[in-house]
């Protein structure tokens, strides 16, 4: 789990722009497992057909190196790819199938294993001083703070990043619909991050989500004399079996936490946070006026 802050690997070697795919973190057991199932599946079929690797990609129009890099689950392969080995196989549609197998493992596995959380939390209380929280980015946004990391991320690792992050936005689509609550700092929403129109736009956005009736966000203006998330962000998620748990930097070293006490802390620290913010509705007539002078 993370504080909004999932990352994606920058690639370690470069590859032809014309070969897509994705590099599999070996770390990641369960995407290795996968992976390398299609790869599998891709070699027989290929073998099946009677096609060489260099006939096989003259057909995709890919180089040699990519098909054995993925029929050995060393590549994630991307769509396109399955679209094209789909017909060179003739396989009808099923090779292409194969991109509902890879849709999850595409993303880093801290990704997924934070989406999977939001979508099983009915309450989560959201707080980060640094950025717009990611459930909140505009995809132009995100694609800004990707392309100002340094070192800087390879313009693949960029869109695999954004994307990875627009898929968690399906805690918006849950029915029924979990209570949502960000706190928001108040520079965060006056950085200029990424131009005056990609924070037009995220400031719209911020509109468009607050008319939820789930969510609820809140201003903390800079103007205030005492703030209780000085020790950086927090999260909490609750479950209905009544467990929750929790990460803030301040707390048992940034690690996740589900143990009563600590989430007590967090969950006090949020609480008074919140009082300290503006209203929701405040905070509405806030983002409008910054909004107007943006």
């Amino acid at each position: 789990m993370s504080v909004d802050g999932e990352a994606v690997r920058p690639k370690v070697d470069s590859e032809a722009t014309d070969e897509p795919g994705w590099d599999v973190d070996p770390d990641d057991d369960w995407a290795l497992a996968v992976v390398a199932t299609v790869g599998r599946q891709l070699r027989l079929r290929r073998e099946a057909a009677g096609m060489r690797v260099t006939e096989f990609s003259a057909a995709v129009g890919y180089g040699d190196d990519l098909i054995y890099k993925i029929e050995s689950g060393k590549r994630i392969p991307r769509p396109e790819y399955l679209d094209a080995a789909d017909v060179a196989l003739g396989a009808g549609g099923l090779v292409s199938a194969m991109q509902e197998d890879l849709k999850k493992v595409r993303y880093p596995k801290k990704v997924r294993d934070l989406a999977q959380l939001e979508a099983r939390a009915v309450e989560l209380q959201l707080y980060n001083p640094l950025t717009v929280h990611g459930l909140l980015q505009t995809p132009e946004y995100t694609r800004a703070l990707f392309q100002m990391r340094r070192p800087a991320y390879a313009a693949d690792d960029v869109e695999r990043g954004v994307s990875a992050r627009m898929a968690r936005k399906t805690v918006f689509e849950r029915d029924p619909a979990p209570e949502l609550s960000f706190i928001q700092d108040e520079w965060t929403l006056r950085r200029r991050l990424g131009g005056r129109m990609v924070v037009r736009r995220q400031l719209e956005h911020l509109l468009e989500v607050g008319q939820l009736r789930n969510v609820e966000i809140q201003v903390m203006p800079m103007d205030r004399e005492e703030h209780a998330g000085v020790d950086g962000g927090i999260e909490v998620l609750k479950f209905e079996d009544g467990t929750a748990v929790g990460r803030s930097p301040g707390v048992a070293n940034g690690r996740p936490v589900s143990d009563l006490r600590q989430l007590r802390l967090l969950e006090l620290r949020y609480g008074i946070i919140r009082a300290q913010a503006l209203t929701p509705r405040e905070s509405t007539a806030f983002i409008e006026q910054l909004l107007g002078e943006t």
